[in-house]
C-alpha cells in the first residue's frame, strides 16, 4: 500500500513540473512603443511573453533582482543575441523579430524562460 503511494506522488510530482515548464502560457504583454520593462527575479522573468510587430525593433529592459547565478544572462537563441545581466542594474536589449513567430529567450541553463511573439 505505501508503495502505490509512493508512485502516485512520484506521477503527480512529475505531472506537475512538466504543467508548470511547458504547458503553461502566461499572459502576453504587448510591447506599443518605448521600452518594455522584464524584471528578473523568483526563478521568472516578469512579463514572461511580450507581443511585438514582426520586422520591427523592440527594445528590452531587464532588470535583475535575483542572485541566482542562472540569471547572469539572457539568451535569444534563434535571434543570436545575448546580454549579461549585472544584479540591480538595468541592461538594454534592442531585439528585432525577423518574421513572424515565437522566439524565447532564457537564462543559460534555460531555466528561466520567456517569449518574444512576433505578429
Amino acid at each position: 500500500m505505501t508503495a502505490w503511494l509512493v508512485n502516485a506522488a512520484g506521477i503527480a510530482l512529475i505531472a506537475l513540473i512538466a504543467w508548470w515548464f511547458w504547458l503553461v502560457k502566461p499572459a502576453a504583454r504587448r510591447a506599443e512603443g518605448g521600452v518594455v520593462e522584464v524584471l528578473v527575479a523568483d526563478g521568472v522573468y516578469t512579463p514572461a511573453r511580450i507581443e511585438v510587430a514582426s520586422g520591427q525593433p523592440v527594445r528590452l529592459r531587464f532588470l535583475r533582482k535575483d542572485p541566482s547565478a542562472c540569471a547572469e544572462k539572457v539568451i535569444f537563441a534563434d535571434l543570436g543575441v545575448a546580454a549579461d545581466l549585472p544584479l540591480n542594474q538595468p541592461v538594454d536589449l534592442t531585439v528585432t523579430p525577423p518574421r513572424t513567430g515565437e522566439f524565447a529567450f532564457t537564462c543559460q541553463m534555460q531555466m528561466y524562460r520567456g517569449a518574444l511573439v512576433a505578429r
